[in-house]
Order: structure tokens, then sequence, then C-alpha cells
């Protein structure tokens, strides 16, 4: 899901990056400065509407897939102190994901009686 998501996100970062296009039409003199810019503009407007065409059912499915876990990382964020208290997580051999929390970590409470500590 990594790998989708990066593929997802990375024409959205493109388009965020390039500047916001003008409502007003150039005057006349910046047009004869420019020749071809308008082509140009309007061959890259066309490619990113295309492409958003294309992602659309892919980023409502991606937005479904993300409200569909919320309440399981609301729940692990309730386990979570501050992230900076723990290293990058690591892919065991066995396909386990390990976040260990660092040693200089202030210590976390005891668990409340009846809880399962992790």
């Amino acid at each position: 899901m990594t790998q989708h998501l990066r593929t997802l996100l990375l024409p959205l970062l493109l388009l965020a990056a390039l500047p916001a296009l003008a409502q007003t039409p150039p005057a006349e003199e910046e047009e004869e400065e420019r020749p071809g810019f308008d082509l140009m503009q309007d061959g890259a407007q066309l490619l990113f509407r295309g492409l958003m065409r294309e992602m659309e059912p892919a980023l409502t499915e991606m937005g479904k897939a993300l409200a569909e876990m919320e309440p399981a990382l609301q729940e692990l964020l309730g386990l979570i102190d501050d992230i900076r208290n723990y290293e990058a997580p690591r892919v065991l051999e066995n396909g386990d994901i390990l976040i260990p929390r660092r040693e200089d970590a202030p210590r976390l409470p005891p668990p409340a009686p009846g809880e399962i500590d992790l």
C-alpha cells in the first residue's frame, strides 16, 4: 500500500509545486515577449486535468480506506506518547514491524489493571 500511496501522491506534489495560475489574462506586452507560453501552459493544464481525472477513482478509494482505518489509527496513537520517543520502524524477517522505544525516552506509566502491556 505504501508504494501505491507514493504513486498517487507524487503527481499531487508536483502539481502543488507549480505556481498558481492567474485568473486574469496576461497583458498583450507579455504575450509578445514570450511566444508559445500560452500553448505550453494550456498543454500543462490539459495534462494535469487528465492525470487528476485518471487518479480520481484511486484517490476516492484511498479516502475510503483511510476512513476505515481511522479508528485503529486513533487507538494506536493513544498508545504512543510522543513520536520522538521512538526509533525508525524495522521490518523483521518474519514480516513483523518493530518500532523500538528510544533508551533515553522517559518511562511510560504502568498499564492500568487488566490492560495488556505492549
